[in-house]
């Protein structure tokens, strides 16, 4: 109808470099016309040319994971990530038990259901005999270190809770988490489905904190839309891994993997990373200017404290046609824009919003 929105949302934090970006829909028309599918049966250049470039991306090296994104395996989702990456650990440990933190959020399939926060989450995850975990609050390293033992095959954390409304994880808890798998012999679980892909502060979460987990995974914004979930694995993990051990028919085709290195080739070129950076601490301070009580987050996913419930400003904000997203706490409305989300756009955003707060 000719009517111009603007998206604070990113569609769930998915639409990492816009709408289209032309060099990203260049880049899956060219490959669709070469070759739409084949799948992981056959090498394909595209596969192993982007997990060359995610392996480059990952953490700086540390003593126990000496090359901490030493392999990849593609699939479609983030939970399927996730799935992937507690079978590894599993399998990699010879135990069963997994550990996660209290908001968290992983996934819809059942061993994802199990580690994610919530009574009816757990319930359905129960009804189906999967294990659940065990839950430590957010933030508590005391309540870590008692918990994770020799019985832990992982922890499960995302360094910033999405679903939490960009609650953002203490660094000293993360060392903590890095520490108590390394005295126990478990596996550190990054989920960074939401927030990876240069929205916090640098490609990976685990290098804008300083922390290198065992397994990294990733999906959403990694193909600006199309469908793809990735784990880096770290070679203690990866050791053992033949063949067929892993699996995915679709995970890794040549189309997604077109868009998924255009997307990177994106955030390189324009500086999407600075710019998540430098807008999200524009937002950060225009909306505390605002008398927002506080604003959680890094980058460009930010959750920002109403002190009202954040669905009545949504509502408002998307009567003038602004995309905003709500949280699991009702007074937190949460901003995952693209990344090019550019000074002007902060700008306009914050003035819609300060007319919906008076």
């Amino acid at each position: 109808d000719g009517n111009q929105w603007l998206d604070a949302y990113g569609g769930h934090a998915v639409a990492s470099t816009g709408h289209c970006h032309p060099h990203v829909v260049e880049a899956i028309a060219r490959q669709a016309e070469t070759l739409l599918f084949y799948s992981t049966a056959v090498a394909l250049e595209m596969r192993e040319r982007l997990a060359t470039e995610l392996v480059r991306r990952g953490p700086g090296s540390g003593p126990r994971v000496p090359v901490p994104g030493s392999r990849v395996f593609f699939c479609n989702s983030g939970a399927e990530a996730n799935e992937n990456a507690l079978h590894l650990a599993r399998r990699s440990t010879g135990r069963s038990g997994v550990v996660a933190v209290e908001g968290g959020w992983h996934g819809r399939t059942v061993a994802t259901l199990a580690c994610t926060h919530g009574e009816k989450y757990q319930a359905w995850a129960r009804g189906s005999g999967m294990p659940l975990a065990r839950f430590v609050p957010f933030d508590d390293v005391a309540a870590l270190e008692r918990t994770v033992d020799e019985t832990t095959a992982a922890l499960i954390v995302e360094p910033v809770q999405g679903v939490q409304g960009a609650r953002d994880c203490a660094p000293e808890f993360l060392r903590a988490a890095r520490a108590a798998c390394d005295r126990h012999g478990a596996a550190l679980i990054f989920d960074e489905i939401q927030c990876g892909v240069g929205r916090c502060g640098a490609f990976t979460a685990a290098e804008a904190y300083g922390v290198t987990p065992d397994v990294i995974a990733m999906a959403k914004g990694l193909a600006s839309g199309l469908p793809i979930g990735a784990i880096l694995v770290g070679s203690k993990l990866a050791a053992g891994v033949k063949t067929g051990d892993l699996g995915s028919t679709f995970g890794g085709g040549p189309v997604v993997c077109a868009a998924a290195l255009a997307t990177l080739e994106v955030i390189d070129g324009e500086g999407l990373i600075a710019n998540a950076i430098a807008t999200g601490e524009r937002l950060r301070r225009g909306a505390l200017a605002l008398g927002v009580s506080k604003v959680q987050g890094r980058g460009l996913l930010l959750g920002l404290h109403l002190g009202r419930p954040a669905v009545e400003v949504q509502k408002a904000l998307f009567a003038r046609r602004i995309l905003t997203g709500t949280s699991a706490d009702p007074q937190v409305l949460r901003l995952m824009p693209s990344l090019i989300f550019s000074a002007g756009e902060a700008d306009r955003l914050l003035e819609a919003l300060a007319e919906v707060l008076r």
